[in-house]
């Protein structure tokens, strides 16, 4: 998909977010919706997105946190984990609160491809290679959740060729 309409596609989503919000302040849906448009604005379009976002990303999720902890399968806990660990520790950023987030996403689903690999991801910066990979491996063992397929998927080819890499690099 060309950039333009990729940014389109994630702008519209913010504003139904911010539109669910509107009418709901009270439900998780539209908060984590806008938190993670903005969070794929930032992680698809580099660091000065990411800077423009990371306050109401971080706000919209611990705001999900408060109404429905559990909320798509501990899915704020998680993208709280990425928000911790992609931000610069000059703006909020932190190793251990992301793996924190990342570990409480795992109590509410325990087989959840893309927390373990950004477990994985997370436990590689920290040169915990070990840890990092038995991650990865956990990502290839789990079974595929019905509700999860595409992005399960997505994350198991992912952490095959990481794993493949530190292989190699042995």
């Amino acid at each position: 998909m060309p950039e333009r309409e990729r940014r389109a596609m994630y702008e519209q989503g913010i504003d139904a977010g911010r539109k669910a919000v509107a009418v709901h302040t009270d439900r998780p849906e539209g908060h984590f919706w806008i938190a993670a448009n903005m969070g794929a604005l930032a992680e698809s379009f580099g660091l000065r997105q990411g800077i423009k976002y990371r306050t109401d990303i971080k706000s919209e999720l611990e705001t999900v946190q408060r109404l429905a902890p559990g909320f798509l399968d501990g899915s704020a806990d998680r993208a709280l984990g990425r928000w911790y660990f992609k931000v610069p520790r000059l703006f909020g950023g932190s190793q251990k609160l992301a793996e924190s987030h990342l570990r409480t996403s795992l109590t509410y689903d325990p087989d959840n491809t893309a927390s373990h690999f950004f477990l994985a991801e997370l436990l590689l910066d920290q040169r915990r290679t070990q840890e990092a990979r038995a991650e990865l491996q956990r990502v290839l063992d789990v079974p595929l959740n019905p509700d999860w397929t595409p992005e399960g998927l997505e994350f198991k080819e992912k952490a095959r060729k990481l794993l493949a890499s530190l292989k190699s690099e042995v």
